[in-house]
Parts: structure tokens; sequence; C-alpha cells
């Protein structure tokens, strides 16, 4: 069963068993960062594209600036965490 998890070792856990509070943010936010950067990266904007553009109403125009505005909100977090 690969769900792309990372397992917890022994090794691991006593490292971070052992952090202060400030290491610790530091550890959780890395963490973080690194799973969004992964979901974003296999955010599949086509398909999202696609569903958006079938929606009654929504031309290519609109189309092309809902798209401009996910990307730029995904961007500007992107730029934040650096």
């Amino acid at each position: 069963m690969n769900t792309g998890e990372i397992l917890l070792d022994r090794d691991t856990y006593r490292k971070i068993k052992a952090k202060n509070k400030d290491e610790m943010t530091e550890f959780i936010t890395s963490m973080y960062n690194s799973g969004r950067k992964s979901a974003f990266e296999e955010f599949d904007r086509e398909a999202l594209k696609a569903e958006i553009g079938a929606v009654k109403g929504i031309g290519e125009v609109k189309l092309a600036e809902i798209m401009g505005i996910i990307e730029k909100a995904f961007g500007a977090a992107e730029e934040k965490k650096s």
C-alpha cells in the first residue's frame, strides 16, 4: 500500500522528541511547506481549466482571467514562504 506517506522511524521520532519549541516550529513549517508544494506540483491545471470552462456562461476571456487568479494565488503563496 503506497499512498505516498512517509513512515516515521524510531530514529526520526527520537530526533523530533528532542526538539525545543523553535526547532519544532521550524520542522512543522518545513513539513507543511513540503506537502503544500508537492500537492501544487500534482495539481492538474488542465483538468481544472476544462471543468471551469464547462460551466455555462464562462467563455475564453473569463476562463483565462480565472486561471490567472488561481496561478497568481498559488504563486503568491509560494513567494511568501521563501
